[in-house]
């Protein structure tokens, strides 16, 4: 290396250390980014013509409807999910990788597409639709079809996180158990399930914030039926068709509707953390 006459030798630990300004200015554009179109927009849904269409009918089924569909596709999800997510982190079988990979695949998958293959499975002339219709029993365009959509998009989320939080249990401390007589069901509910529970909650909030904002899934496979199938983010869809202040009002509700979830789930995780 080339010395230069009068310039300070660089110590090589110095290289790597990141610059503050560099930093800071990172995080002032992302923060603009991701908070300033969500604040704009409860702002403009504040305004007077606007605020009074959130306590529509209309409206207030949508988000009704969102509710009651996202909390039944949650129970779903955590029924399901938990025991699922606690085979991929502790199983060691042939095809685990593959099934790891095809339980990610709706995360990446174009949410139309999911709808398309949903009614490939569930449609009249489905996979399992065409039985279920021969029975009597018919899923798409229904409520039960807004659930298996949000069930299918965000499923996977809760299943990354709650299998991440699997992974982080000490094996040793679930053998203490076991050699203290208790069997793996008692070990899993007493041990290793509490262990984990802040990873629970963080992927229930994940997955439950994926199931309200679904769409693309739910207008292939469950329509946008008033009353029946059209959640908050059909209602805004349909709601930018005619009326700009109903969409600004209904989007607003979502957001809002949105933030005290993630709100008041993690300030349980903080209340339930210790110390």
């Amino acid at each position: 290396m080339t010395k230069v006459p009068g310039a300070r030798p660089r110590h090589p630990a110095r290289w790597g250390r990141p610059r503050p300004y560099l930093a800071v200015a990172a995080a002032v554009v992302l923060g603009l980014l991701l908070v300033l179109p969500t604040m704009v927009l409860v702002v403009r849904a504040l305004a007077p013509g606007a605020l009074p269409k959130v306590f529509q009918p209309a409206a207030i089924e949508a988000l009704r409807l969102s509710l009651v569909s996202t909390s039944v596709s949650m129970g779903i999800v955590l029924v399901l999910g938990v025991p699922l997510a606690h085979l991929l982190a502790r199983g060691r079988f042939r095809g685990r990788g593959l099934l790891d990979a095809m339980i990610d695949l709706p995360i990446v998958l174009p949410p139309v597409v999911a709808g398309v293959s949903l009614l490939l499975v569930f449609g009249r002339k489905g996979l399992l639709g065409a039985p279920l219709d021969a029975m009597g029993v018919r899923l798409p365009f229904t409520t039960a079809a807004v659930v298996i959509a949000q069930v299918f998009v965000a499923a996977p989320y809760f299943i990354r996180t709650m299998k991440a939080g699997f992974a982080a249990v000490p094996e040793q401390l679930e053998a203490v158990s076991w050699t203290l007589g208790k069997d793996r069901r008692t070990t899993f509910w007493r041990v290793t399930l509490p262990l984990a529970l802040p990873h629970l909650v963080e992927g229930t909030v994940l997955a439950w914030a994926r199931a309200l904002g679904e769409f693309g899934a739910t207008i292939v496979f469950a329509g946008s039926l008033a009353g029946r199938t059209r959640t908050l983010p059909l209602a805004i869809y349909a709601a930018l068709e005619r009326d700009l202040d109903s969409a600004l009002a209904l989007s607003a509700l979502l957001c809002v509707a949105a933030f005290i979830l993630l709100f008041t789930f993690r300030l349980a995780v903080r209340r339930g953390s210790p110390a």
